[in-house]
């Protein structure tokens, strides 16, 4: 049924696309306003794209038995998740989601409520959307459908070079937490750091309210760690100064008994020659 290129590209795009308006639109019941969700600048979430091409090519010998079908979707999509969520903390120092307010999560990074919302979806995908998707394909002419594939996949890789630009030095600024419930503190910060920031940081803050605490939290403990390590320096001085006077004090006592010492000698000494 799936035999080209261009069919995958344009299936990729189509449930990146759904899963950056699933995004939004919880976001937008969370917030009350329109948040561009993803870390690209680009209307869609590549993990969505990727989990869905994930069931279409591993799950399709499946499609026979819903059962087997809904059991490994919810294990793809659980595995994708995880693995996305641990690279992306170890390559930008930063949990772009947590769930560990929630229970049954392994490590905050997957959650059972998910789980099996996962598992709906691959049912959705293999008897609904794929189908859905396909037929609509099919009834582009060929270069239409290899010009639109080609202009998505250019620009996706504009976007992906733009965007990991501006993660990693996003990344300079992100101070990592063992937990991303940062929102209250994100709160008191958020106003000052809104000013510091390029546009695509600030996207990219809105977009992770958990990853708030940037530049001018970092700078305030830089500030905080200055004026600490300028006290302990004082103190030390302070101390230095204050055992040099001691220290001088004593040399000149010592000196003093000792040249009491030399002149009795020397007073002696004369006597005798008398």
């Amino acid at each position: 049924m799936l035999n080209t290129f261009e069919v995958y590209v344009l299936l990729f795009f189509s449930y990146a696309f759904m899963g950056w308006c699933l995004e939004v639109f919880e976001k937008l019941k969370q917030y009350h306003r329109f948040i561009n969700r993803g870390f690209l600048i680009g209307p869609y979430c590549p993990v969505y794209g990727c989990g869905a091409i994930l069931i279409t090519l591993l799950l399709e010998k499946y499609v026979e038995d819903p059962f087997a079908l809904f059991v490994f979707a919810m294990l793809i999509c659980s595995i994708l998740e995880y693995l996305t969520s641990y690279v992306m903390e170890k390559v930008f120092h930063a949990r772009w989601w947590d769930y560990s307010t929630k229970r049954f999560n392994l490590n905050g990074r997957v959650c059972l409520d998910f789980v099996f919302f996962f598992g709906l979806l691959g049912i959705l995908i293999m008897y609904v959307l794929n189908p859905f998707f396909i037929r609509i394909y099919r009834m582009l002419p060929m270069p239409a459908i290899t010009s639109i594939c080609s202009i998505l996949i250019l620009l996706f890789t504009t976007d992906g070079v733009i965007s990991l630009i501006t993660l990693f030095h996003f990344r300079k600024d992100i101070q990592l937490f063992d937990k991303d419930n940062t929102e209250e503190m994100s709160a008191i910060v958020w106003n000052e750091v809104v000013a510091t920031m390029t546009w695509g940081e600030r996207r990219l803050a809105r977009a992770f309210p958990g990853l708030r605490l940037m530049r001018i939290a970092i700078k305030k403990n830089i500030r905080e760690a200055k004026n600490e390590l300028n006290q302990k320096q004082e103190k030390i001085k302070r101390q230095t100064e204050q055992k040099l006077m001691e220290l001088k004090d004593e040399y000149d006592y010592r000196m003093n008994e000792i040249q009491k010492i030399a002149n009795k000698k020397i007073d002696l000494i004369n006597l005798k020659k008398k």
